[in-house]
């Protein structure tokens, strides 16, 4: 990641050449024109290696691990307990390392498989929820610890953050205090900033403007305080 932001910034900063940046960094000049195109190295690639002893047992591996999704859970095979019965049974030469890796990797996807299966069988669909933010309408309200230097101290202080949901337009305030002074006076300092209120919750609304949600924090008298101060916008 280093060698592609340095590659970057020669080539549009100093205007170097692909040969002239190749042999700068000593790299192939596919490398640089990569860097330039992307400041994302690509995926390296990476072809997976035959196992071919492992590959003749799989089959013996996953009928064991199916089997033990029946079975209690202190009964269930061990990748040591898989490796001695292919030794035993099955008179495999195969590494305990090889299975060890293989049931670590592979007991999670029968899981996974047998519950999509399970689902599909209960009539359930596979899908997510979008997220809709209109514009102006929800905004996200935080502190978070923040350390200044005072007086040639270190003094903790509280970073105030509102950001708008929709934008991600946001606005900081650092505070001494996160009680609910500061949390309001952030809030009126936002809207100044932003030139307008933000509707965010059904639950309060003032008159001819936005919506709020009152949290376990807020009183009347506080919504009441945010709003006359923020009167003048409107």
């Amino acid at each position: 990641m280093e060698l592609y932001a340095a590659i970057r910034f020669d080539s549009q900063r100093n205007q170097m050449s692909i040969r002239a940046l190749a042999d700068k960094y000593g790299v192939h000049r596919r490398t640089v024109r990569e860097a330039i195109d992307s400041p994302i190295p690509p995926p390296r690639r990476t072809s997976p290696r035959p196992v071919p002893v492992l590959d003749a047992v799989r089959e013996l591996i996953d009928a064991m691990l199916v089997a033990d999704r029946a079975a209690p859970r202190k009964q269930r095979h061990t990748a040591k307990r898989i490796h001695e019965r292919l030794r035993v049974e099955h008179d495999a030469a195969v590494s305990y390392s090889y299975v060890a890796k293989y049931v670590h990797r592979r007991r999670p996807q029968l899981a996974a498989q047998a519950a999509a299966r399970d689902a599909a069988r209960a009539g359930v669909v596979a899908g997510f929820v979008p997220q809709c933010h209109p514009p102006g309408a929800e905004a996200e309200v935080d502190f978070a610890d923040l350390w200044v230097r005072l007086a040639g101290q270190m003094t903790k202080c509280f970073l105030f953050t509102l950001r708008l949901s929709h934008s991600g337009r946001a606005v900081h305030r650092v505070f001494a205090s996160q009680g609910q002074e500061a949390f309001l006076e952030g809030h009126v300092a936002a809207f100044e900033a932003f030139g307008g209120y933000v509707g965010v919750g059904p639950t309060i609304e003032a008159p001819g403007g936005p919506r709020w949600r009152r949290s376990s924090t807020w009183s009347a008298n506080a919504v009441d305080t945010v709003l006359a101060s923020s009167s003048r916008l409107g």
